[in-house]
């Protein structure tokens, strides 16, 4: 019976804390089903991390977009706010808030890597320099 109560007691909490990233307009996936995602069409994929960072390895198709910077949302214009935004930076906490500033900047569709890029090559996915 404990079992059963804890078990739903963690389908709740998952439960809300997908509610809570769709209400606030930003999707944050897992590794498999972030990479599933990227091959939709259309995508635009950004780190969100510094230029050094970034070469050290990143996702392939990647721009870089350093959040960090001051130019951060000269530069976001160059890309289209109807067009899915994927983000990710080393770890999560950079790419929640350059996702939550894209969403202020009027983009639409917007996906955060949950744990980012450590997640990424802790799960042995490929980066390139």
């Amino acid at each position: 019976m404990k079992i059963k109560v804890l078990s739903l007691m963690f389908l709740l909490l998952g439960f809300t804390s997908c509610l809570k990233n769709q209400a606030d307009g930003v999707q944050v996936l897992d590794v498999a089903t972030y990479e599933k995602k990227m091959t939709q069409p259309d995508v635009q994929l950004v780190d969100v991390r510094t230029p050094e960072e970034f070469s050290q390895g990143h996702i392939e198709n990647a721009v870089n977009i350093d959040f960090m910077a001051d130019d951060f949302d000269a530069k976001v214009v160059s890309l289209d706010k109807e067009k899915p935004v994927m983000v990710y930076c080393k770890s999560g906490g950079r790419s929640a808030k350059a996702s939550a500033r894209l969403k202020e900047l009027g983009f639409k569709t917007i996906t955060d890597l949950e744990g980012g890029i450590t997640n990424w090559t802790s799960e042995e996915k490929p980066t390139v320099k």
